[in-house]
């Protein structure tokens, strides 16, 4: 039960140190930096927003000024308001959140109640929030530590509304940190995770703000009122697009984490016998813990490829968007939208898998995985509940596919709707090789192909019974969420396949090969239906599927435990004992435990104030 153990498994293959190497280059998702070691236990860098210093992180209250603040400052601010705002921000003079979701409005945006309404007598905005729903709620590092807030608002001059917008507004003294007047503002209180963040709430009452404390980068008001609008209403939400890409990355940092852990105690762990009087074996090399595990792991390094194809793809569309040309702005704000909701699924899901495939000692929180999962899961709701951000994805698909049955040719993710038609059940099932990743890849193209074309003749279904277009969608909304999983679902199949191509090593292709495969049969045996429906499987097919998913666990065993090394999570990182590089579990188990606050005493003070005086009376 030491290190030794583990040792013997990267015995049992020679390319180890290269996937170490090549995660260490891919890994570069988002704004997280995977290769550095940490400054402290159970904490990771992260990049600064330029190549300045980097910081220690843990969900904490300067998260939204790092993260959404000064991002949506580069995005929306003019040059003298970056002069204005971002240099103290930047040096922590302002300390700044992003003020969107109310209490009674999150991803529904159009719904937001507060109001900014232009005052052309003062040259000042008035901000309100008219409702009690209105309020602003959530906001990390709201509650208790920013002086100023982003605040999203519906913009009213000249008696029109012109929808949101955002705001730069001080809500505390500078000096004091006292409240300003018209501001109530405070901390939301516990909540499921995130217990280091003060998340908070912002009332506003009559709060008057400069003209030019609107972000007017794209949408300007003029001094008499005159509203300009931007080149495109999305730019408002740039923001949230960035941090929804972010997530994406967040995902596969979790996935990696959490089967690291799990399956290196699985390497260290005996338990049972396979054969009677044989020593226990290691619980890895019992098939349904592999069955568990190792789809865990193929899907973090699919979505490690994916959030560093989110990352170039942000920059890349942004690039475009600070050159004037605003044509890939709908695909990134689809995709980001679904690729958040798809991975956040399927990732708080698979921590849980790999918490429960550690026993009872899955439970302990000295295995890291309770901390992981209560810290990873708000993700499903913030910055866009995963079924409305769905539902996102499906309004971009059916625009598309209605475009491609037009004749248009589509470029980008929704290509293959104008390549391919889906495939119907009469044609018979098309020869599938469950072998080679390019045959998976078209199957699950024309998977997302059939289940986009199902929703549009659902919604045309609905609207000839006389609905109208809201309650046609409504009534279509599963049909829609499933076909925007399916074709989030495909995303992440091909880009899998693309990341092989750039692979030089003949020996790191061929185990991420199989990774690759066992991603994309497991997929098919999760979601039978909809291939078996589509005339794109046959019964026989699907039992291939099972029965090679299995040859597939056989082949990854030998290699499990160097692929999980190769995403070079250290142990301060990864905070586990679970989890320890060394293997040494039980030693450090027990010394977890001797620490426990409750052993600072040989004899807990409850003895001398409750069971002494308890046993005294019976």
């Amino acid at each position: 039960h030491s290190r030794k153990a583990l040792a013997s498994e990267l015995a049992a293959t020679a390319v180890g140190e290269v996937l170490a190497r090549f995660l260490r280059a891919a890994c570069m998702f988002c704004c997280w930096s995977v290769s550095e070691p940490p400054l402290a236990p159970g904490r990771w860098r992260r990049r600064s927003l330029t190549s300045g210093p980097r910081l220690v992180y843990r969900p904490e209250p300067l998260d939204l000024h790092l993260g959404m603040f000064l991002p949506t400052l580069l995005n929306q601010a003019t040059p003298e308001q970056m002069d204005r705002f971002f240099t103290p921000a930047w040096n922590l003079q302002i300390i700044g959140t992003y003020a969107q979701t109310e209490m009674g409005h999150g991803t529904h945006l159009r719904g937001l109640e507060t109001t900014a309404t232009f005052d052309p007598a003062t040259q000042e905005f008035v901000l309100n929030s008219p409702t009690i729903s209105s309020i602003k709620w959530w906001p990390g590092g709201l509650g208790k530590t920013s002086n100023h807030a982003i605040v999203l608002a519906q913009l009213h001059t000249q008696g029109n509304c012109h929808g949101l917008h955002a705001f730069i507004v001080p809500i505390r003294d500078m000096d004091t940190h006292v409240p300003l007047p018209g501001i109530v503002v405070g901390d939301i209180g516990p909540k499921f995770g995130f217990s280091e963040v003060d998340n908070g709430f912002l009332k506003l009452e009559n709060v008057r703000i400069p003209l030019d404390n609107m972000l007017m980068k794209y949408a300007k008001v003029e001094p008499d009122g005159t509203y300009v609008k931007p080149p495109s209403a999305k730019l408002t939400y740039g923001t949230m697009v960035f941090i929804r890409s972010m997530i994406v990355g967040q995902s596969a940092l979790a996935l990696a984490k959490s089967c690291t852990i799990a399956i290196r105690y699985s390497a260290v762990r005996h338990q049972s016998e396979l054969k009677p009087g044989e020593p226990e074996p290691q619980i890895l090399n019992f098939q349904t813990q592999q069955h568990k595990l190792f789809p865990v792991l193929a899907t973090a390094y699919a979505f490690t490829f994916v959030g560093q194809y989110m990352k170039q793809t942000y920059n890349r569309i942004s690039g475009d968007i600070h050159a004037g040309d605003y044509s890939g702005l709908p695909e990134l704000h689809a995709l980001s939208a679904g690729l958040k909701a798809f991975t956040t699924w399927a990732a708080n899901g698979a921590i849980e898998v790999c918490r429960m495939s550690c026993g009872g000692h899955g439970y302990s929180r000295s295995s890291a995985l309770p901390d992981i999962y209560v810290e990873f899961t708000p993700t499903c709701t913030y910055e866009g509940e995963n079924t409305v951000m769905m539902l996102q994805t499906a309004r971009y698909l059916l625009k598309s596919y209605s475009q491609a049955r037009g004749g248009q040719q589509l470029q980008g993710s929704v290509s293959y709707l104008s390549r391919l038609q889906p495939q119907p059940v009469s044609a018979g099932v098309p020869p599938l090789n469950i072998q080679d990743l390019a045959s998976l890849v078209q199957v699950y193209q024309l998977r997302a192909a059939n289940l986009v074309e199902l929703a549009a003749t659902s919604i045309q279904q609905e609207l000839q019974l006389r609905r109208s277009q809201e309650d046609a969608w409504n009534s279509s909304a599963i049909d829609l969420v499933r076909a925007s999983d399916a074709h989030c679902h495909y995303v992440v199949v091909k880009l899998f396949a693309d990341k092989l191509r750039q692979v030089e090593d003949p020996a790191v292709t061929s185990v991420l090969s199989t990774l690759a495969l066992l991603y994309s049969l497991h997929g098919i045996a999760s979601n039978s239906g909809d291939f078996l429906k589509a005339g794109l499987l046959s019964v026989p097919q699907a039992l291939q599927v099972s029965a090679h998913i299995k040859e597939l666990l056989i082949q990854l065993r030998p290699n499990a435990v160097a692929l999980v090394d190769a995403f070079d999570l250290n142990d301060k990182r990864l905070n586990s004992v679970l989890g320890r590089y060394d293997g040494n579990v039980y030693e450090h188990l027990f010394e977890w435990a001797r620490h426990s606050p409750l052993n600072a005493s040989e004899v807990h003070e409850s003895f001398h104030k409750y069971l002494k005086p308890l046993r005294s009376k019976l």
